[in-house]
């Protein structure tokens, strides 16, 4: 299964340092059940590209809680056994699970499939984004429109062997 999980810039150089990506528990997104009954689609790169844009969105929420993180959503993409993501029974009807799922152990960088992230000329908007989050979160319309404006971003793909030049 593929599963998508959310980190920030300082958190990918960690990883990268440690050779993975944990410790675990990680939380990470996947192609559930609930996000295709969501999502109501059955074409798996629509479905896959939902659970990364829900990742994108728990990755501001880190850089968010980390004023020292620049500005740039990070996920990166990883290949695990299906029965290692699992899905919290306990959150199973809250819409902001919707994908989540829970893995055990820390995952070995070198079977990721992708890092993907902001590009530069989106830490403007995700700057505005993560400063707007508790204000989206208590129903503010205008706040929940700044913090579309960093979805409108698209995260872009770089290979493993480009980490490195990633984090400069």
């Amino acid at each position: 299964m593929r599963v998508y999980v959310p980190l920030t810039l300082p958190g990918l150089a960690q990883a990268h340092k440690a050779g993975e990506v944990g410790p675990g528990p990680l939380t990470a997104y996947a192609v559930t059940p609930a996000l295709r009954e969501w999502y109501v689609s059955d074409d798996i790169e629509e479905l896959e590209y939902a659970a990364l844009s829900r990742a994108a969105a728990a990755s501001l929420r880190l850089v968010a809680g980390d004023p020292e993180a620049p500005r740039r959503r990070v996920v990166v993409a990883v290949d695990v056994a299906d029965r290692d993501a699992v899905v919290d029974p306990d959150r199973g009807l809250d819409v902001g699970a919707i994908g989540e799922v829970r893995i055990a152990v820390p995952v070995a960088l070198a079977k990721a499939a992708a890092v993907h992230a902001d590009a530069d000329d989106a830490e403007a908007d995700v700057t505005a984004a993560a400063a707007a989050l508790g204000a989206a979160d208590q129903g503010d319309d205008d706040a929940q429109f700044v913090v579309d404006g960093a979805e409108d971003h698209e995260l872009l793909w770089f290979g493993i062997q480009e980490i490195p030049s990633l984090l400069g």
